[in-house]
């Protein structure tokens, strides 16, 4: 029984970031490119290893490329500090998102490709099961490294947590039909979601060597992240590299765009931003700095090419997709963020130039005869914008694919301020067991409600069904009687919300 190669050294390591976790040092394991050293809290015997390299450095002449295998290094790479985050703007608080939700301030890099491991296993032939986490921040935004996604409380209970890095923006999404002659497939614009495709090829190749099971691998993410799971699950080039996925509050099945746009747009977009900044080449666009380029305005998300990312409802129709047990779901206030709001009169025009001769139908369901009505129906809008994606998610793993799905709804508002409902991202900290670095006044249902809910996501994880341990049960989702578990004050299973008002959005994409 081939054990973990580890040398255990008493002591905090001087060159770690301080903590009030007493961590000594762990060396080394053998990965693709080298040896790697890391740390270990010595009370949870959880051993973490931050900024191993996944891919090489995405810069110089590797700028918007697919990511490249990693270069081998000498000695024992000492993976015990946060990695550069992907470039981005730094890190401000806005909105509900508190700086818990953020990256750490610094590095911040181009040179970004790096993930982090939580692993508890002491053997290599433990065969835990993994998740990969993937970040959330609108594909501008995130990284690994934010405080909410800490691995070390689901480690403890027998899982392998990993959190990756990708590039984002304009580096990671950047599409233009001299990139698409430089790939081998002939498109461009998707290097952030090949960067997820080399980490989970990482794993499938290294997690053993930490203990966990590269065929028993949950692909998880919230937001962008839940985006980037779709994405992964309807890819070609990811079959194979998962078992089962997780996706909170996003998806891509809404023909109506949102952060997802198609190849010939995009390549003709990338082609204008060029041509008006005055660049005439990509060799010449890629001499330019990250700074430079992170001051170009516009936003950039993944591109739907047909090769990378083929369109997701017709792969599921076609029965295509990576066909793997799904959880997923949305949050009561998901949209809190969103645009201001029209008036009663002009939300019924609206509704007549959009929807033509089913506006009547459609303002039956959202009806705006007064501001009242048009407060609620605003509600129910910004609710199903995104409970729309994971609801025909579930419905459609369930109708095209033999595996379950199973449906959650997030009602809780954490207690303090800012108070933004449910909101977007609120859900995350419950499941990912990390309420403990989140600076809010929680109470004990606060505290039950993250017993639960990381109970089911670990339940899952492990086997593919979150039912277990006592805890109320979750029904596998039905679309003829769609039922979701409620999480919030009380954890429970109920009737799927504005079932009326999904169906008819459903018809819409049809």
């Amino acid at each position: 029984m081939k054990k973990l190669h580890l040398i255990l050294f008493l002591g905090i390591l001087a060159c770690s970031k301080p903590s009030s976790e007493n961590l000594i040092q762990v060396q080394s394991l053998e990965v693709t490119g080298g040896k790697v050293s890391g740390t270990q809290d010595s009370l949870s015997q959880v051993k973490i290893f931050k900024g191993i390299p996944f891919a090489a450095p995405p810069i110089g002449e590797l700028r918007w490329k697919a990511p490249q295998p990693v270069l081998p290094w000498d000695g024992i790479k000492a993976c015990v500090a946060n990695p550069a985050s992907a470039m981005q703007n730094p890190p401000v608080p806005f909105f509900a998102w508190s700086e818990e939700f953020l990256i750490p301030k610094e590095p911040i890099s181009e040179d970004c490709l790096y993930l982090n491991v939580w692993t508890g296993a002491e053997k290599s032939d433990e065969k835990r099961p993994v998740m990969v986490w993937i970040h959330g921040g609108g594909f501008s935004g995130g990284s690994g490294t934010v405080p909410l996604y800490d691995g070390l409380d689901l480690a403890k209970e027998g899982i392998v947590v990993v959190t990756i890095n990708y590039r984002l923006g304009i580096f990671g999404f950047f599409a233009h039909p001299e990139l698409s002659q430089e790939s081998d497939n002939a498109v461009s614009g998707n290097y952030g979601i090949l960067d997820q495709i080399a980490a989970l090829e990482w794993v499938k190749s290294n997690i053993a060597t930490f203990g966990g099971d590269p065929e028993n691998v949950t692909i998880a993410g919230q937001s962008a992240g839940a985006f980037s799971v779709n994405a992964l699950v309807v890819s070609p080039q990811a079959k194979g590299l998962f078992q089962k996925a997780i996706a909170q509050s996003g998806g891509m099945f809404n023909r109506g765009g949102g952060l997802v746009s198609g190849f010939t747009g995009a390549e003709e977009r990338g082609a204008t931003l060029m041509k008006d900044l005055g660049i005439a080449s990509i060799q010449d666009f890629r001499l330019l700095d990250a700074d430079s380029l992170l001051k170009i305005p516009g936003r950039f998300g993944p591109v739907v090419d047909g090769k990378v990312i083929p369109s997701v409802r017709e792969t599921f129709e076609q029965s295509s997709q990576s066909d793997v047990p799904l959880l997923t779901g949305w949050n009561a206030d998901d949209n809190v963020s969103f645009g201001p709001k029209p008036t009663p009169e002009e939300f019924r025009k609206n509704a007549v130039k959009q929807y033509g001769g089913r506006a009547g139908e459609y303002l039956e369901l959202f009806p705006a005869g007064n501001e009242v009505e048009l407060e609620e129906t605003q509600g129910i809008i910004g609710e199903l914008q995104f409970g729309f994606q994971n609801y025909t998610w579930a419905k459609m793993q369930t109708e095209k694919g033999s595996y379950p799905a199973y449906l959650y709804y997030f009602t809780r508002i954490p207690p303090g301020e800012p108070n933004y409902g449910a909101f977007h991202s609120a859900e995350f900290s419950y499941a990912l067991h990390t309420l403990r670095n989140w600076n809010r006044p929680f109470e004990q249902v606060d505290y039950d409600l993250e017993k639960a809910m990381s109970s089911y996501w670990l339940n899952f994880i492990k086997t593919g069904n979150p039912n277990g341990d006592g805890w109320p049960e979750w029904p596998v989702f039905d679309p003829q009687n769609p039922m979701v578990m409620e999480l919030g004050d009380e954890v429970k299973s109920r009737p799927v919300r504005y079932w009326p008002q999904l169906q008819f959005m459903e018809s819409l994409n049809q």
